[in-house]
């Protein structure tokens, strides 16, 4: 058994198809299926059993792909401790970054970080930052960008705070809002439920919502074509952009404010590649 073996394991288990299983590691379903039949030949015993449904792993099935996890993650422990001897900055950087963060923010940081250290590979991987959140509790990132407030027991660096705002097509006042035609998208559940909050806490009746959209791009093109109006995070608001906007502000005068935290454990700032990036993050805070 090998890591080809961890990985077909590990790709069959969270496919549960022969097929896709294949399609996803680029071999043959006949390749993939001889090398099944001699993992079951090699530990005598059956791993997985086909069914209407798909593949289900036996016990001992499970075992082995638990076991494959544990030995990829063994195996790029190894790899990283080497690739840090020299103390060069090199290697693979493991990141989870918010989509929002990704979308606006990433792309310039990770320029000018490579070109700073050249020589580090990115691994990249983004999503709700509820999803971030969890691939640093499994250590599959070994730094994640999140926002909003989520619980973190080891080092975190607040990067930025941006004002949430109303955004329209055309000038507005806050009373008028609740009367108004709103355009809501989907968000990570931490910025739904500070708008929630905000909202309940400052109107007595429901916001009137008529069109409800899935990413907040889509939403901001309809409110630029006066079509409602959108409570949005400052980030994706370019100066650019023909909105009229104002901050939400609190009852004791503040600003609502979204936070985006930098997560990442003691451990990793032994890598060369993770602590060069922390540092950077801190040189370029807004």
């Amino acid at each position: 058994m090998d890591e080809k073996d961890w990985l077909i394991l590990i790709t069959l288990y969270e496919e549960r198809n022969i097929t896709k299983t294949a399609q996803r590691l680029f071999i043959s379903q006949p390749a993939l299926s001889y090398r099944l039949k001699q993992l079951e030949k090699e530990f005598k015993t059956n791993l997985i059993s086909r069914g209407k449904r798909g593949v289900e792993f036996t016990v001992e099935g499970e075992y082995l792909v638990q076991y494959s996890k544990n030995m990829r993650k063994q195996l790029g422990a190894a790899k990283e401790h080497i690739s840090n001897l020299d103390k060069k900055v090199k290697g693979t950087l493991r990141l989870g970054v918010s989509g929002l963060f990704a979308r606006y923010k990433l792309p310039v940081l990770l320029k000018e970080f490579l070109t700073l250290y050249p020589d580090v590979e990115i691994s990249l991987k983004t999503g709700w930052s509820s999803q971030i959140h969890q691939m640093l509790q499994k250590e599959e990132a070994h730094l994640g960008i999140v926002r909003g407030p989520y619980k973190w027991q080891e080092n975190k660096v607040l990067f930025q705070e941006e004002k949430i705002c109303i955004a329209s097509s055309k000038k507005i006042e806050l009373k008028e809002l609740p009367f108004l035609p709103r355009v809501n998208y989907q968000t990570d559940q931490s910025l739904r439920n500070t708008i929630e909050n905000w909202w309940q806490e400052t109107f007595a009746v429901p916001p009137k919502i008529s069109m409800e959209v899935d990413r907040i791009e889509t939403c901001k093109e309809l409110v630029l074509n006066g079509l409602g109006y959108a409570i949005l995070p400052e980030i994706c608001i370019k100066d650019d952009e023909p909105l009229y906007t104002f901050p939400i502000v609190l009852s004791d005068n503040s600003f609502l404010l979204r936070e985006t935290w930098v997560f990442y454990r003691d451990v990793t700032m032994d890598l060369a590649q993770v602590k060069a990036f922390i540092d950077f993050l801190n040189d370029s805070k807004q």
